[in-house]
């Protein structure tokens, strides 16, 4: 397939009328809906925003790349567009971009299509070509600029060229990975940087690269011993654990691109920190490398609640649900089999602390942290630890494990099979589970009785702080650590004393995001695009089933109205909740557990307020949009 048959002419832009950034992405958006390339602008444009998040597709040198693999898309097809004065797309180099190739993948993009995307992402490291490409100045320009391009490119690969193998062993070799979160595009872009900058320098190297092709040019164990230095450019995880005692030198995707000469230098020079991993599990570590406490604990603690939500979803919606039905059918079959699945000594409540403790301590000590860590949360629940205690025991027994493999590294490597089926779990257990006994427990017994005792007794007014702070933390980062800080606070709460006060003021909280954006995009439509007057109708769905990470699109490119607009009406709403004493048995599903709340009208004016709050704040702080 020709790089041409996606970069049809019809949808280019020649001169792109945006001046900015979402103004640019949605100008592209428009000219693929206009020809039937996508059948959902909005779902494209929230992927296509999710990706912005992770890291800006202007990868410098004037070129930016947004692209997202979707269900949107009816036909893989890619947008060239051009501006003259260029713009600012916060590229990583903070210089304008002047071109731009919008990627619209379908999900099940075959792999001819992914190939040539990728071929279409190599052709972008060579400047002339670039050049060429910003002076082109029609579509048929520009077909040809790419058809002439793809068949030297073709020739250039076609010639025979010896295997790395096959040259001269005393050369020093250099192997990289290069990965990104979609791989469609940096992932080649790198790997062509890389190859052609240590042709330059006269440095063999071999690139595996892992998009969504598959892996491709896979690296040998004999690549790997040869090589003096590994480039992990990546945004994702690889395989990692097969370069054990090399020097690897980890860095993000589009380093690869824009710096290849100082990471194929710097890996000639083994600057990198030399890798270790763990011949027992999957968790590996660098000599050197820093990773903050606050990132690992927040990782670790993500691990575990990530693992449990399923069971606080679940178990606590038919929980609620069997509430309901007791008030009318208490003896009956359904509330007796809703209660026995959901709570009670057998259903899904029961496993939430144990899954929690043990994921966390999987995620610090990997597959053998996992038993002591479950086993851990099991004796706090049945102890009157708790939460807390659980969340203590996942910690305490990922870093006992840890303890262990480092205790028992001095064995003879013939022990080694023993240490995972032997030495982990009874060590482990027993270590932890002891502590767990002796110490955790009983001290977090008394702090969780004494928690509790406090939220009891709190008066309406403390109440109705607690339940402003957390509303405004589901808002803050609309799913990222504070969301989930008080979203864990809250389940806390509901596992240790069965109160769903702070649910309802979490849950309210969590709603406004996305619902005021909507009603800001009804009610003050001169000031939104159309695709994000599309967007905003969507959001009426999210808000109202307590998914506030679609707003997270529009907080991307507007962060200070968006967040603190929202911050404002969900604190409000979670305050109110408290005022009012609601409550809500059910840990997740918005407007549609809201039947289950003591006072549903209550709980349902909160959000209502808290909408009405942040949507007017935002409507009215927003600018028009140029050209409205």
């Amino acid at each position: 397939m020709k790089i041409t048959d996606l970069l049809s002419k019809d949808v280019m832009i020649m001169s792109l009328k945006a001046t900015t950034k979402e103004g640019a992405i949605d100008e592209m958006i428009a000219s693929l809906e206009e020809h039937g390339k996508i059948n959902d602008p909005v779902l494209f444009k929230e992927q296509i925003m999710k990706r912005e998040a992770q890291s800006s597709t202007g990868i410098g040198d004037g070129i930016a790349m947004p692209h997202a693999k979707t269900k949107a898309v009816n036909t893989p097809t890619v947008v060239f567009a051009k501006s003259e004065a260029g713009l600012d797309y916060e590229s990583l180099d903070g210089a304008p971009a002047h071109l731009f190739f919008m990627i619209a993948a379908t999900d099940g993009a075959n792999e001819t299509h992914l190939e040539t995307l990728a071929a279409l992402s190599r052709l972008l490291v060579h400047p002339d070509f670039v050049n060429s490409l910003k002076n082109a100045q029609t579509p048929d320009e520009v077909v040809q600029l790419f058809d002439a391009e793809q068949a030297k490119s073709e020739e250039a690969e076609a010639e025979p060229e010896k295997p790395a193998e096959a040259k001269a062993t005393d050369e020093p070799l250099v192997i990289a990975v290069t990965a990104c979160p979609t791989g469609i595009a940096h992932t080649y872009m790198a790997e062509d940087a890389l190859k052609a900058k240590a042709k330059e320098m006269g440095v063999q190297i071999k690139v595996e690269t892992n998009g969504s092709e598959g892996i491709k040019h896979r690296l040998t164990s004999e690549d790997i011993e040869r090589a003096s230095g590994v480039i992990v450019a990546a945004d994702k995880k690889v395989e990692m654990a097969r370069f054990d005692g090399k020097h690897v030198l980890e860095t993000p995707v589009s380093d690869g691109i824009r710096k290849p000469e100082e990471l194929i230098n710097r890996a000639l020079k083994q600057e990198a920190p030399v890798y270790h991993a763990d011949p027992n599990g999957d968790q590996t570590e660098a000599e050197g490398e820093k990773v903050s406490v606050g990132s690992k604990i927040y990782k670790d603690l993500m691990n575990g609640i990530s693992h449990m939500l399923p069971f606080v979803v679940g178990g606590g919606i038919l929980m609620a649900i069997s509430f309901l039905i007791e008030q009318f059918y208490p003896k009956s079959p359904i509330f007796n089999m809703l209660s026995t699945i959901s709570g009670g000594e057998t259903g899904a409540f029961l496993f939430l602390i144990p899954i929690l403790a043990g994921f966390i301590a999987s995620s610090i000590a990997d597959r053998p942290g996992l038993m002591p860590g479950m086993v851990g949360g099991l004796m706090a629940l049945n102890s009157g630890a708790g939460f807390l205690g659980g969340l203590a025991a996942g910690f305490l027994a990922g870093y006992v494990v840890v303890g262990l493999k480092r205790l028992f590294r001095g064995l003879p490597r013939s022990l080694d099979g023993l240490k995972p089926i032997l030495l982990y779990p009874v060590f482990g257990l027993l270590i932890s589970g002891a502590l767990m006994y002796f110490i955790v427990n009983p001290i977090f017994k008394v702090i969780n009785s004494f928690l509790t005792t406090q939220l009891e007794g709190l008066g309406t007014a403390n109440a109705a702080i607690l339940g402003l702070v957390l509303g405004g933390m589901m808002a803050i980062d609309m799913g990222g650590p504070f969301n989930k800080a008080a979203y864990t606070f809250a389940i806390g709460v509901f596992t240790s004393t069965g109160d769903g006060a702070f649910m309802a003021a979490v849950m309210a909280g969590g709603m406004v995001p996305p619902l005021a954006i909507a009603l800001a995009t009804t009610f003050f439509k001169n000031k939104f695009t159309e695709q994000e007057r599309q967007s905003g109708i969507t959001n009426y769905v999210l808000g109202l089933a307590f998914i506030t990470e679609g707003a997270i699109p529009f907080a991307a490119s507007d962060p200070l109205r968006v967040i603190t607009s929202s911050v404002i009406g969900s604190a409000v709403a979670g305050a109110l909740t408290q005022i009012w004493a609601v409550n809500v048995p059910a840990p997740h599903g918005g407007i549609f557990v809201s039947f289950l709340a003591n006072k549903p009208l209550m709980f349902l004016a909160a959000i209502l307020i808290g909408m009405v709050i942040s949507g007017l704040i935002y409507g009215l702080w927003k600018k028009p949009r140029e050209n409205a």
